[in-house]
């Protein structure tokens, strides 16, 4: 039976990991979902989130109101938007001057908000509602003796008891899927830990030596690849470490795979189309742990 959410790109998604939009609708189209745009979705609010909260909240419950009117599921790919917009559908359940003063201001472009909307991630969507028996059923290639460290991110796990994506001490949601495709998915000590890519522009040491660390240990761990499914992520294990790399000669710690691509080589699904060249660290020795079609 096929299944239809309404999509939310946000912003640095198609500004600069566009492979990770097209991985998603690609795997996500084998998988009979269907996915409906909204143009006059805007910035989920989050570099607002800390500086000016009416702002925030008005940028993020506009998308969540435009996403309500079309009556479907909001799937999110980016975790930072996917934490804003559960925080705005959290603080909106209370009765409050800025909630009303919300409510007002979406009115005047004839938009009503009901707190209606189920708002999930990507990998939610996987897990919870594609199943993995389902995903098992469409996997073609398995990987044998890839291992991969997940990489959870921050916005989805915390606050829990708002995002309610996982257990934010012991998740297993992203291992499991991670494990569908015939992967290891091993345990490492820093897969909670921030990627640092927050700090990026504000404290750039800081943001590189998290970064680091979580590479370095990913290694160690004996990790063939890192994998995320957060653009924010992505960018810190791809795009921030062969811009280092390259002006300094360095050599690669450890590669960063978007889940999506991960998932979609193990269905079959040709590299390009995954968008697998458009990482700027070279990925595409990955191919060389699919088994035999």
């Amino acid at each position: 039976m096929t299944m239809k959410y309404t999509l939310f790109i946000g912003c640095q998604i198609p500004a600069r990991v566009s492979q990770y939009e097209m991985a998603v609708r690609t795997v996500l189209k084998e998988l009979d979902v269907d996915l409906v745009d909204e143009r006059q979705f805007n910035c989920c609010g989050y570099p607002m989130r800390n500086s000016d909260q009416k702002g925030f909240l008005l940028s993020s419950v506009r998308n969540l109101a435009l996403a309500e009117r079309l009556g479907l599921k909001l799937v999110v790919m980016c975790k930072c938007c996917f934490g804003s917009l559960k925080k705005a559908e959290n603080f909106m359940k209370d009765n409050g001057d800025l909630q009303d003063e919300i409510r007002d201001q979406l009115m005047k472009e004839g938009l009503i908000y009901e707190g209606r909307i189920e708002i999930k991630h990507l990998l939610s969507v996987l897990y919870h509602d594609v199943g993995l028996k389902i995903l098992a059923s469409r996997i073609s290639r398995p990987y044998k003796g890839l291992k991969i460290a997940t990489h959870y991110g921050c916005h989805a796990l915390r606050p829990s008891k708002i995002t309610q994506f996982d257990d934010p001490v012991a998740p297993t949601i992203f291992d499991e899927l991670v494990e569908v495709t015939g992967a290891i998915s091993i345990d490492w000590n820093r897969k909670l830990e921030c990627c640092g890519s927050h700090a990026m522009g504000i404290n750039d040491d800081l943001s590189i030596s998290l970064m680091k660390k979580k590479l370095d240990h990913g290694m160690e761990a004996g990790a063939n690849y890192l994998c995320t499914a957060c653009p924010y992520c992505q960018i810190q294990f791809d795009m921030v470490q062969e811009m280092i790399l390259s002006s300094n000669g360095g050599r690669v710690s450890i590669a960063s795979i978007l889940y999506p691509q991960l998932l979609g080589l193990s269905m079959g699904i040709d590299h390009e189309k995954l968008g697998i060249n458009m990482n700027k660290i070279d990925i595409s020795v990955i191919r060389s742990y699919l088994s035999e079609v």
